[in-house]
């Protein structure tokens, strides 16, 4: 017996024509707490950034988000789609981001910062890649709550099995709640523990070293039980976009880890 999918309302709440989603609450979420997260983290050693920087840096992040979510989105899932029809693009309300766009958003704003600010851009994005998987949490759970990002066909022993209303009514993988425990919860874990020592704090790149090569591990693994968009499908073989765009994420993040640098 398949487990049947909850009846989420993707509105959490209703004020008059105004709908505020659950999925907007989680950027919500994610921005808001992971700026509280980085102020307490930043307060150690190296001290990468002072509060009132941080504060500062939240803005950067946010744009950072969602204008690389949503061009990541359109190139790498529907360049021709949004080719022909390019008015489409900033219609963000309708659905499409991308993390991998939305990372290389943040790290363009990151390096834009850093600079204009005259930080430490391996100190500041340590700091960084020990918070994103709290935003990665909550996103994931929004999938989970919107029904979308569905998972494969189980077996039809796996007891969590669910069947999902865009799915039809075949049993299916809970991917998003997957990915929500391993590229969100458990690399949160992972990083905060990495961060309480103070000689990898101190090895600048060490720690987004560490994040970017673990996401690549769990988003690919994950990506097994997830069902391809079925717009694209698999790209190269057996693999997915998803798991495609986590090469270049391990390579730099093994690039980061073997790099010899100086405390």
């Amino acid at each position: 017996m398949a487990l049947a999918f909850p009846d989420f309302d993707p509105v959490m709440v209703r004020i008059g024509p105004l709908a505020i989603r659950w999925y907007a609450m989680a950027y919500m979420a994610g921005l808001i707490g992971g700026w509280r997260y980085m102020r307490w983290l930043a307060a150690r050693p190296p001290f990468a950034l002072d509060p009132a920087q941080i504060d500062d840096y939240l803005v950067w992040v946010a744009f950072g988000v969602v204008l690389g979510g949503r061009l990541g989105y359109v190139l790498f899932y529907k360049p021709v789609s949004y080719f022909h029809d390019p008015l489409a693009i900033p219609a963000i309300w309708q659905g499409g981001m991308s993390f991998h766009g939305g990372l290389l958003g943040v790290v363009g704003a990151t390096i834009l910062f850093a600079r204009r600010r005259k930080l430490d851009l391996l100190a500041v994005g340590d700091v960084l890649c020990v918070t994103v998987p709290l935003g990665l949490l909550f996103g994931r759970l929004a999938n989970f709550v919107n029904g979308e990002l569905i998972g494969r066909p189980a077996p039809p022993d796996l007891p969590w099995a669910m069947i999902f209303p865009a799915g039809g009514p075949i049993p299916r993988h809970p991917s998003q709640l997957y990915e929500a425990g391993l590229e969100g919860l458990a690399l949160l874990i992972l990083m905060f523990l990495l961060w309480r020592s103070e000689r990898l704090r101190l090895r600048r790149g060490t720690l987004a070293g560490a994040f970017l090569l673990g996401y690549a591990v769990a988003r690919s693994f994950c990506e097994l039980f997830r069902e391809p968009d079925a717009f694209l499908g698999p790209v190269i073989g057996p693999l997915t976009m998803g798991q495609v765009l986590c090469v270049p994420l391990a390579l730099a993040g093994l690039a980061l880890l073997l790099w010899p640098r100086r405390a």
